[in-house]
C-alpha cells in the first residue's frame, strides 16, 4: 500500500519565498500524516502563469535556488514538484521527483499550450516522451498539463499502477464535467488510476478552482478535493473507498464562488486592504457590493452614492438601504453642482446644440473622478461594476463608469447578474432590496431613461451575443433562428464599433471561454460587419 497526498494549494506568481514556505509547511504536515508521496501542481514554486518573468535570468535562478531548499527539506518523503528547470540557455516547464532528499528525475512538459493567458511556447522548450518511476513497489508516470492527452497513444505507458497529472487549469464555467469525462476515459483506456492535481486561487483575471481528484481504472472518483478551497487530498492505494462523489456543477453557485475567490485574491495578493465602488441603486453595483462583502468582510468595503439631477428618490433610497443591509460604510457625494458647473463653462461652445450623450457622459466621468479621488487619498481599490452585456455593446462610458482596478462582472452577462442577485439573497437573507431586482435597468443619466432605449431587452441581447460572440454565427444563421435582421444589424454594429473601448477596459475575472478582454479581439478599424450584415 502507498499513501499519497495531492496538495491543492493557492500560490502567488513571483512569490518564490512565500511559495517555498507553503510547500515546506505542507511537507511537514504530510510527513506527520505518514504520507509516502506528496504531489504539488504545475509550476507551484513560481506560481502560474509567470508570463514574462520567465525572461528574467534572476527569476529562474531564484526558482532553482529555492528548489534546492525544498529538496533538502524532503527527508523521509517522496515529492513531485512543478518548477522551471534550466539546461544551459533553455528553460523547461518541469517536474522533479525527489525521494528522501534525493532527485530521482527531472522531466519536462511535451505539449506547450498557446492559451491567451499564457503562451508557453514563447518561453519553454518542449520535452520529449514520458518517463516511468517506481516507488514502494508501484510503477507510475507523471505528466504535466495537456500531456495527459497523449497517454492513450503511448505504448510505453502499459501496466502502470497510476498516472499523475499535475496541472494549472483555470476555472471555466462547465469545464469540470469535461475534465472528469476525459480523465475517466483515459483511466479506463490505460487500465490504471489517474491522480489529477490542480491549483486553486485567483491570479489576475484567472481563477483556479482546484477540484483535484483521484479516478479509478473503472473511471470512478475515489477522492475529490474541495472546490475553490485549499485542500490536502489523501488517498491510500489500493483504495477501498466506496463513497460517491457528485461533480455536477450548479451554474450560479459556481460563478458566485469563482468571483468571490477572484476578488479576494486580487485584493490581497496585490496589497490592497480595502475596496470602494459606486453604489447607484442598480443591480450591477448591488451584486458587486454583495460579492465584495462576502469575499473581504464588511469592514473592507466602502460605497459612494453620487446622486445627480436625474437620480430618482427610489434609487437613492435603495442605494442607502443596500449599504445598510450589507453593513458597509458609505459616502454621499451629490454631483449636481459639479455637473451644472461643467454645463456653465461649456455653454458658450454648446449653445446651439441640444443636450445629448455628451452631457450624459460628463456625469459618468464626474463620478469616475470622485471614485479615483477616494482611491488615491485612502489607497482603496476601485471595483468596476460593468457587466459583459454592456461591455460587448459599448453601453458604457470611456473614462467614466469603465474606470476601476478590477472589473468584477466583465465576464458576466446581465441575465447572469440577476441570477447572482437572487442567489446572494438566498445566502444572506435579502441583502439586495427586491426593488433593485425588479426595477427596469437604467443608467439615470437623463429623465425617464431605460436601458431598453438603447439596447434590446437583456434576455434577447444576451442570446444574440451568445450566438454572435460565443458561437461565431453569421447574420444569415442567426436570422434562421427567428431573430429580426434589423435588430441583429444593430447589435452587430454595436459590438464591432465598441472594440476600442474593450481594449481600454480594466482587468476582469474570467469565467468563460469567450472573455472579451483577452479572447475576443476585433480589429478596431473594421468594416467586415457592414459587409456581412
Amino acid at each position: 500500500m502507498i499513501k499519497i497526498a495531492l496538495a491543492q494549494l493557492n500560490f502567488c506568481v513571483g512569490d518564490i519565498v512565500g511559495n517555498t514556505n507553503k510547500i515546506i509547511d505542507t511537507l511537514i504536515k504530510a510527513r506527520s500524516k505518514k504520507i509516502n508521496l506528496l504531489i504539488f501542481p504545475e509550476l507551484s514554486l513560481l506560481g502560474y502563469p509567470p508570463g514574462d518573468l520567465l525572461l528574467r535570468r534572476d527569476f529562474i535562478e531564484e526558482n532553482l535556488m529555492y528548489f534546492e531548499k525544498i529538496k533538502n527539506k524532503s527527508r523521509g518523503i517522496a515529492v513531485i514538484l512543478g518548477f522551471v528547470y534550466c539546461n544551459g540557455k533553455n528553460i523547461y516547464n518541469a517536474y522533479a521527483l525527489v525521494d528522501d532528499g534525493k532527485v530521482i528525475g527531472i522531466n519536462y512538459k511535451n505539449f506547450l499550450s498557446n492559451k491567451p493567458w499564457f503562451e508557453e511556447n514563447k518561453y519553454f522548450v518542449a520535452g520529449k516522451g514520458v518517463h516511468l518511476h517506481y516507488l514502494k513497489g508501484h510503477k507510475f508516470s507523471v505528466v504535466i498539463g495537456e500531456d495527459i492527452e497523449g497517454i492513450d497513444r503511448n505504448p510505453d505507458l502499459k501496466d502502470l499502477d497510476f498516472i499523475i497529472n499535475i496541472v494549472a487549469n483555470p476555472f471555466i464555467l462547465g469545464r469540470i464535467s469535461l475534465i472528469k469525462k476525459k480523465i475517466s476515459y483515459l483511466a479506463k483506456r490505460n487500465k490504471c488510476l489517474i491522480l489529477y492535481c490542480n491549483l486553486v486561487g485567483g491570479e489576475d483575471s484567472l481563477v483556479f478552482d482546484g477540484t483535484s481528484m483521484v479516478v479509478s481504472s473503472l473511471g470512478k472518483i475515489l477522492g475529490l478535493a474541495r472546490r475553490f478551497r485549499e485542500d490536502l487530498l489523501i488517498v491510500s492505494l489500493p483504495s477501498k473507498n466506496s463513497k460517491k462523489y457528485n461533480l455536477k456543477e450548479e451554474k450560479t453557485s459556481a460563478i458566485f464562488d469563482a468571483l468571490c475567490l477572484g476578488i479576494k485574491d486580487y485584493v490581497n495578493k496585490n496589497g490592497f486592504n480595502k475596496v470602494i465602488l459606486g453604489v447607484s441603486g442598480g443591480i450591477d453595483s448591488a451584486v458587486v457590493a454583495g460579492l465584495s462583502v462576502i469575499a473581504l468582510g464588511k469592514n473592507n468595503v466602502y460605497g459612494v452614492i453620487m446622486p445627480s439631477p436625474y437620480t430618482s428618490s427610489e434609487t437613492f433610497s435603495d442605494a442607502k438601504k443596500l449599504c445598510s443591509n450589507l453593513g458597509i460604510s458609505f459616502y454621499v457625494v451629490p454631483i449636481d453642482e459639479i455637473f451644472y458647473t461643467y454645463l456653465k463653462y461649456l455653454k458658450p461652445f454648446f449653445k446651439n446644440y441640444p443636450l445629448d450623450i455628451t452631457e450624459e457622459n460628463i456625469q459618468a466621468r464626474i463620478r469616475a473622478n470622485i471614485l479615483m479621488a477616494f482611491s488615491n487619498k485612502f489607497g482603496y481599490l476601485v471595483l468596476n461594476t460593468g457587466n459583459k452585456s454592456e461591455l460587448a455593446c459599448g453601453y458604457c462610458t470611456l473614462y467614466g463608469d469603465m474606470i476601476g482596478g478590477l472589473a468584477v462582472l466583465s465576464d458576466i452577462t446581465k441575465t447572469e447578474v440577476y441570477s447572482l442577485a437572487k442567489y446572494i439573497n438566498k445566502l444572506r437573507k435579502n441583502w439586495i432590496p427586491v426593488s433593485i431586482i425588479k426595477r427596469p435597468p437604467t443608467a439615470e443619466l437623463k429623465y425617464g431613461q431605460k436601458d431598453t432605449d438603447t439596447l434590446p431587452p437583456y434576455d434577447i441581447l444576451d442570446y444574440i451575443l451568445k450566438l454572435y460572440i460565443d458561437k461565431n454565427l453569421s447574420l444569415k444563421e442567426m436570422i434562421e433562428k427567428g431573430l429580426s435582421k434589423e435588430l441583429l444589424r444593430k447589435v452587430i454594429k454595436l459590438v464591432s464599433n465598441s472594440e476600442y473601448k474593450r481594449r481600454q477596459a480594466p482587468l476582469g475575472i474570467r469565467i468563460t471561454d469567450h472573455f472579451l478582454k483577452e479572447d475576443i479581439k476585433l480589429p478596431v478599424t473594421n468594416k467586415f460587419f457592414l459587409k456581412n450584415s
